[in-house]
């Protein structure tokens, strides 16, 4: 998933199920108000590796089979695990969140076609409402249409073997798997440096990891795909004073 900003439609959406919702379009607040290292199970419908990550806001052509159309989009699955945050004073560590979407065929003039936020069980009011306000900054993107819940969210990663895997109520929600292909040189797991996540202040690399499955099961929308772009990622970000930390992906 690239640019995705939880604008006015996520605000809404999240109202039932969070006390206080920011801003459409948030500003930094004082020095130190928050910060998220997070480590991210993604995965979405285009070829590996995406090259929304390149582009200018056209992701990848779909061909279906059946009308012989041809259709742009991305679908994906996005799958946080926060190892350390705050926000006002509210600890993050440990929260999960699931965010599954489509950017459509042409996200580049910041609209995108539909997302969805599932907050984990597990996360408390108080860090429902920090996360709200700390992933639009994240991704700067307006939805069309927009829907928030919430779960039970697992997380797993196992990075000596290659390995992760999300599911949301135990699958029956959505589900990634992913694990590395055979295109590392000696084995390894390739990592691409340098690379911009979205609007993070930093990043650890993109771990290359295929999926074997990438879904979403349930809402308006769902979908599955095998055999696409996946990875996992650690980035940080922080209202412009908190230095960055160097969390590992899946450590």
């Amino acid at each position: 998933m690239k640019r995705l900003f939880l604008s006015a439609l996520l605000l809404v959406g999240l109202s039932s199920l969070v006390s206080a919702a920011p801003a459409a379009k948030p500003t930094a607040k004082a020095a130190g108000e928050w910060s998220m290292n997070a480590t991210i199970i993604e995965a979405c419908s285009c070829p590996m590796f995406c090259t929304c990550y390149f582009g200018d806001g056209k992701p990848a052509a779909h061909h279906d089979m059946t009308t012989h159309a041809e259709e742009h989009y991305c679908r994906f699955n996005n799958v946080f695990r926060v190892n350390k945050g705050n926000y006002k004073g509210v600890k993050l560590d440990g929260a999960k969140f699931w965010v599954a979407g489509d950017l459509g065929g042409e996200f580049g003039s910041g609209q995108a076609e539909w997302a969805s936020v599932i907050f984990d069980k597990a996360t408390t009011k108080e860090q429902r409402d920090g996360i709200a306000a700390i992933v639009p900054h994240l991704y700067p993107m307006k939805w069309k249409a927009f829907s928030a819940g919430e779960g039970d969210v697992s997380w797993e990663a196992e990075m000596a073997k290659g390995e992760a895997e999300a599911k949301l109520d135990g699958g029956k929600g959505g589900e990634v798997v992913l694990k590395k292909g055979g295109f590392g040189e000696h084995g390894k797991t390739p990592r691409i440096d340098g690379l911009q996540y979205w609007a993070a202040d930093h990043n650890d690399g993109f771990v290359l990891m295929p999926n074997s499955v990438e879904a979403y099961r349930q809402g308006d929308h769902p979908f599955e795909f095998n055999g696409t772009n996946g990875f996992m990622i650690t980035v940080s970000i922080a209202d412009h004073s908190a230095p960055a930390t160097s969390e590992k992906s899946g450590e």
